[in-house]
């Protein structure tokens, strides 16, 4: 199950590094035929696979089925992954959502319905194996039970993203220009995401338990167990809960919350009936253990980890500027590269942290948990036979582990090794504590790295080296290609790009120009080229009418937010304010999520126009 959150997060990645693109692919009616075809086409295939593995129960090792199956189900959730990122960037979804007025203005909405088709991709992986799931492992849960759980249990992950996202659609909203300022800034982003991500992790479990449904456990045996050995460990908490995931059939229990007055316990209702008072209090004290042992705490900062690495490696990725490595013919301009490269490298280092370093954590934090246990009674009998239950009631292997939890018999055989060598439990304290400072100081490493990096002195000297090296090679490239294809405009598009990017205005003009005269129906260097003619440092290039012509014409080509803010900078540098003030206004309504910049251009169009 928490596979599922891994799932929707790098999803959450894919949309959010997105950039839209101002023209799509294909005409809206080929788009929702190509949309409905490949919904069509991964709902046979998943009801194909699983009838398959169906057709084998009985006749194979119980086993056997049971890696299969769910081998089948997450390389199933991948391919709804893949199938998500082709709507994205193939069919643009984004684009088409922001044609539509109420939409293109909130972005979180547009978010909410990406979410809930991606949603439907897994209702499908789900719906299909149920009858799979019923028969590997018997529940009497229905199909559509099934499909809500797993709902459920997932979802919650994307409330304190699109609590995010809303609010910053808030601010955004309101006329606050300091505000905006600053939060577009490295520094800003990181202060809002951290203070947003910590104030919702703080209160977030109380929204959660309400939408799992959860209700306060009934007063009785199990109520008084948990109260009393919750008043023995000290640890306070706002309720006791019933947890009714999956029906409440599974023999499971959890604890959520950073501080008392949001943290709740959750037992359901299978762990009650089926396990003994003992082994009850075993499961509880393992909970307990994530608190006492600071658990809860420690993943708020492994979050806050993840937002330093990703923004290190992409700080690193835009230092070094790998677009000029990844020259290809005409396929990608550098521009195109960038939104590409972010999505790669976002999703690349999340799969990595938390399938490998959190994941570790988390493994290492469920053993210290049961350690806890076990000290706390001075037996592992409770818990063993806990394990041995669940491996039982659930059909699955108990030598199967996963990412975030060792397999049950690994933790049997650990705490066992406990009985027989009780200092075990100190060791395996030491060496999370030891694992959490290495994980802290690769932390500070990374940030002190990107620092120098990017203001110190040795960082731009290593900068210049590289770029230098980078640029040659990228020039030498693309002029072996011009030679031995002097007719392809994607490459002199490319080549003058480098030129660009290098302040070589001169040759980027003559390079521009020459694609133009090849084929003038080319947006995108006809927006650069306006760009250069209406903006340039070096006032002896600049060229406000041909500005202007190539403007016009790289908006009627393209009318995307990149094009119409030239036109508008063209229409400026021409004197003609209100065609500017106009162009920006249109700029501004498709800008999306990035409105700081257009909204700054159209202040500049304005005073201009008033004068």
């Amino acid at each position: 199950m928490f596979a599922n959150f891994i799932y929707f997060i790098v999803v959450l990645l894919i949309y959010a590094t997105y950039q839209p693109a101002g023209s799509t692919n294909f005409p809206f009616t080929e788009t929702a035929g190509l949309f409905l075809g490949i919904v069509f086409f991964f709902f046979v295939i998943a009801r194909f696979l699983f009838r398959r593995i169906e057709k084998r129960i009985g006749l194979e090792n119980p086993r056997l089925l049971d890696h299969r199956f769910t081998t089948l189900q997450m390389r199933l959730s991948v391919m709804a992954i893949i199938i998500f990122g082709i709507d994205i960037y193939a069919l643009n979804l984004v684009d088409f959502l922001s044609e539509i007025p109420f939409l293109g203005s909130i972005p979180t909405f547009q978010a909410v319905i990406c979410m809930a088709i991606f949603i439907g991709y897994l209702s499908i992986v789900w719906g299909s194996s149920h009858s799979v799931y019923r028969r590997l492992y018997p529940s009497p849960i229905d199909r559509r039970g099934y499909k809500q759980a797993n709902i459920s249990f997932s979802v919650p992950v994307l409330l304190p993203l699109l609590v995010l996202s809303g609010l910053t659609d808030i601010i955004y909203a309101l006329p606050f220009d300091s505000v905006k300022t600053f939060l577009s800034s490295t520094p800003g982003e990181l202060f809002y995401i951290f203070f947003l991500m910590t104030a919702i992790y703080i209160i977030g479990p109380a929204m959660i338990q309400k939408f799992w449904r959860c209700k306060p456990l009934s007063q009785g045996p199990a109520r008084s167990r948990i109260e009393t050995l919750c008043r023995k460990a000290k640890v306070s908490y706002r309720n006791i809960v019933d947890w009714p995931v999956f029906g409440g059939h599974m023999i499971t229990a959890g604890v959520m919350g950073l501080v008392r007055r949001f943290r709740y316990i959750l037992v359901t209702r299978a762990l009650l009936s089926h396990l003994s008072p003992d082994e009850l209090d075993a499961v509880i004290a393992h909970e307990i253990g994530h608190v006492k042992k600071r658990h809860l705490l420690f993943y708020l900062f492994f979050f806050t980890g993840y937002i330093l690495i990703v923004y290190g490696a992409l700080d690193i990725m835009l230092y070094f500027n790998p677009a000029y490595l990844l020259i290809s013919p005409g396929w990608f301009s550098q521009s195109d590269l960038a939104p590409i490269l972010s999505s790669i490298v976002m999703v690349a280092s999340f799969l990595i942290y938390f399938r490998y370093i959190f994941g570790y954590f988390m493994r290492n934090f469920e053993r210290q948990a049961d350690a806890y246990a076990f000290s706390m009674f001075g037996t592992a009998s409770p818990l063993v036979s806990t394990f041995q239950k669940i491996a039982y009631a659930s059909g699955q292997s108990a030598d199967k582990p996963n990412w975030h939890h060792f397999s049950l018999n690994q933790r049997i055989g650990f705490l066992q090794r406990c009985e027989t060598d009780p200092t075990l439990v100190l060791r395996h304290d030491r060496k999370v504590i030891r694992s959490i400072l290495v994980f802290s100081a690769a932390l500070i490493f990374l940030a002190i790295s990107g620092y120098q990096l990017n203001y110190g002195t040795t960082g731009k000297q290593i900068r210049a080296v590289f770029e230098q090296k980078a640029y040659q090679h990228a020039t030498q490239y693309l002029n072996r290609e011009i030679e031995k294809d002097p007719g392809n405009p994607q490459l002199l598009a490319a080549l003058g790009d480098l030129y660009y990017s290098r302040n070589d205005f001169q040759h980027a003009i003559v390079t521009y120009e020459r694609a133009l005269s090849i084929k003038f129906e080319l947006p995108y260097v006809l927006n650069n080229l306006a760009w250069l003619y209406a903006t340039c440092k070096d006032v002896k290039y600049r060229l406000p009418q041909r500005a202007l012509l190539l403007a016009k014409k790289a908006a009627e080509l393209d009318p995307s937010p990149e094009t119409l803010d030239t036109l508008a900078e063209s229409y400026y540098i021409n004197g003609k304010y209100e065609m500017a003030v106009e162009s920006e206004s249109r700029a501004l309504e498709l800008g999306g999520q990035d409105r700081s910049y257009f909204e700054g251009q159209l202040k500049k169009f304005r005073a201009a126009e008033t004068q």
